[in-house]
């Protein structure tokens, strides 16, 4: 038993130095120049508006994680679309049940809100979005 601790510490040291085997080339090879521009947030060839350090709405990550989690479940479809014919009526009962618990979870998401992307109006518009629709509704 105890020549597997020493299997698990050669398998972590040589991975832990295979990590910083890269950094250390990496830190050696790169160029060492960094001017204003290259320091620069980038935004698709549009000039940057403020910091590049800002919060994001949580809005964006919740649906992300829904999306995920739909995704993933929808992927255990397919194996037992090919192996339907030979499991029976009982497996197309579990999957009924499964399709079921998805689309409860769904409804749930949708009432909850959790799939609107713009929840609230902006009342003061700045920046690329101060011409904005939002902005000319809330004026009206």
């Amino acid at each position: 038993m105890q020549e597997h601790y020493g299997i698990a510490l050669a398998f972590g040291t040589v991975g832990f130095l295979l990590m910083y085997c890269g950094f250390i080339i990496q830190k050696l090879i790169s160029p060492k120049n960094q001017t204003p521009e290259k320091m620069n947030t980038y935004e698709c060839g549009e000039v940057p508006e403020g910091e590049g350090w800002l919060q994001f709405n949580i809005r964006f990550y919740v649906i992300a994680l829904i999306f995920i989690i739909f995704d993933v479940e929808v992927v255990f479809l397919f194996p037992w679309a090919v192996v339907f014919k030979d499991m029976g009526f009982l497996t197309f009962v579990e999957v009924f049940v499964f399709m079921l618990i998805l689309m409860v979870g769904l409804a749930y998401v949708w009432v909850k809100g959790d799939l609107d992307w713009v929840k609230m109006k902006l009342k003061y518009g700045t920046g690329r979005y101060s011409a904005s629709r939002l902005h000319e509704a809330e004026t009206k």
